[in-house]
């Protein structure tokens, strides 16, 4: 996987390896940030993760931008070894429907589905988070059926609820905030995907993989009282990834 380096500001270099957006790519992606990121005393500082590029930002004081390149082609050429990798599965717990996912009927008439269907689908796959964006803790995540893959709204909506699990095209999402957006919401987890109060402010992590268990609404009002008490033990269990 060969990169392309273009300057981005007079702090910052875009690598970028043109490979699209693939499980393959992103493992690689993650394992260059993380090897990145051990070289904060080197200059280096943080790395942004994207479907086939990483934007990372460095210490023009110390580095000048021809010996930031030659110590990032270093590295790349580290991580493009056939190591494994441990990384998290993350079991997301999701109240489906009603109020709290006011679209999840028109997923179904969409794909000719029931609601049923379009629940069983969506929570008995697993999801691969390929970056965080758009607001803090956002995960873009791929992996999705094809069987219920939606368009976006026409109209975005001013304001979405935290928590909100949504549906776009071939991709499934969070969102962490109350934001605008065009996402087909089909859902709501009680979980927090980001506490700005926390050194990790992030639920999710790039590379991270999820699934999605549905709940009632009994479960779900439990577990929004033990997040807010910071009493909620998330479940999770660490895989190794191999790369080819």
């Amino acid at each position: 996987m060969k990169f392309k380096y273009k300057p981005a500001g007079d702090s910052a270099i875009l690598m970028d390896c043109g490979n699209g957006m693939n499980e393959e790519t992103n493992k690689r992606l993650v394992h260059l940030a993380d090897l990145i990121e051990t070289k904060e005393k080197e200059g280096f500082g943080e790395v942004i993760i994207g479907y086939q590029s990483v934007l990372v930002q460095y210490d023009p004081l110390r580095l000048t931008y021809n010996q930031a390149v030659d110590k990032l082609t270093s590295l790349e050429k580290e991580a493009d070894t056939g190591s494994c990798q441990e990384r998290r599965l993350v079991e997301i717990p999701v109240l489906y429907g009603g109020e709290h996912g006011p679209d999840l009927e028109r997923v179904a008439q969409h794909n000719g589905l029931s609601i049923e269907e379009v629940i069983t689908i969506h929570s008995q796959s697993r999801y691969l988070v390929y970056f965080l964006g758009f607001t803090p803790g956002y995960p873009f995540m791929g992996g999705m059926p094809k069987e219920i893959a939606t368009p976006r709204l026409e109209s975005p909506r001013f304001s979405i609820p935290p928590g909100s699990v949504a549906i776009a095209k071939e991709q499934t999402g969070i969102y962490p905030v109350p934001s605008p957006g065009g996402w087909n919401l089909i859902g709501n987890t009680p979980l927090r995907l980001y506490s700005p109060e926390e050194n990790n402010p992030f639920l999710l992590n790039a590379g991270d993989r999820v699934i999605f268990k549905a709940i009632q609404i009994e479960e779900y009002n439990f577990i929004k009282a033990q997040v807010e008490k910071g009493m909620y033990q998330m479940e999770t269990r660490n895989e190794q990834i191999g790369m080819r």
